[in-house]
């Protein structure tokens, strides 16, 4: 039976990333994903509302949450950033009555919306590895992989109550899906530091610096290609990766991808795509 889920593609996936949104809905068919999407719901704010207004991110998040609920849906997401950031807010209104009646006032002022608590946020690595399982996953991947990939989870779905069943410090189903569908994959401790993404704007030289330095360790430690669960992390390591590079000295050209990209390419979606990854990989160099 297909597993029903209230669409959240994550922060950039319809700007920065496109290529997130292209390849989730051929592996949503090819998983047996029905997606609603939410429409108009807004960004989770990416940690970066919250610098300026906490309150104004957590009431966005409700209203994203009370969307899902009116569907009986559970929210499902891409993006490590958005999982990890509607987690928090959830966690927050579910454990401050008074904050939930705060919010639910402005929401049912606003919008004509209230929401209760009674949903739930699942990234797709969690869902692939808890709820579809491995096993399926590897008998619909029919292009092997065939690479040494390094594995990058960001640290925020690496807390207690966002990462599914997986190890919050020490998680391996990033490693356990690249395995499954034909990679290679890389033991390395950048796959959870943060590169400093909600800093971007304002502190550009730390940002790059942190980029530089995960990319680096990867190469280090072998990989040919990096893998992200996080749609703003993906952007930060591929996008930003040549400018992270010069300002640090460090080698950081490689290439990265997203989790939804590297899925499309293993269960025969962009086969082309596919075809100009494997050149990129085979050339690339310092």
């Amino acid at each position: 039976m297909a597993l029903k889920y209230a669409y959240h593609p994550g922060n950039v996936a319809h700007s920065g990333s496109p290529e997130v949104a292209e390849t989730m809905t051929p592996i949503a068919r090819t998983l047996g994903l029905t997606l609603t999407p939410l429409e108009g719901a807004t960004s989770c704010g990416a940690g970066i509302i919250r610098q300026a207004n906490r309150k104004l991110q957590i009431t966005l998040n409700a209203r994203t949450f009370a969307m899902a609920e009116s569907l009986g849906l559970e929210i499902l997401t891409p993006c490590a950033a958005t999982a990890g950031n509607l987690q928090e807010d959830l966690d927050s209104l579910r454990n401050d009555p008074l904050l939930m009646q705060e919010v639910n006032d402005i929401l049912s002022r606003t919008c004509g919306m209230t929401f209760s608590g009674d949903t739930e946020v699942n990234h797709l690595l969690h869902v692939l590895v808890d709820e579809i399982g491995l096993d399926k996953v590897e008998k619909l991947a029919i292009n092997s992989l065939n690479m040494r990939v390094a594995g990058y989870y960001s640290p925020y779905i690496q807390r207690k109550g966002a990462c599914g069943e997986d190890d919050v410090h020490d998680p391996e189903y990033m490693e356990r899906l690249i395995f499954a569908i034909g990679g290679t994959p890389v033991d390395w401790e950048g796959r959870t530091t943060s590169v400093g993404t909600p800093g971007l704007l304002s502190e550009e030289g730390t940002v790059l610096r942190q980029a530089a330095a995960v990319l680096s360790e990867a190469k280090e430690e072998g990989a040919q290609l990096v893998v992200s669960a996080c749609n703003l992390s993906h952007s930060v390591l591929d996008i930003y990766q040549g400018k992270a590079g010069r300002s640090s000295g460090l080698s950081t050209n490689i290439p990265v991808i997203h989790l939804t990209e590297m899925l499309s390419f293993a269960m025969g979606h962009h086969n082309t795509r596919f075809a100009q990854l494997r050149t990129r990989v085979a050339v690339i160099g310092d």
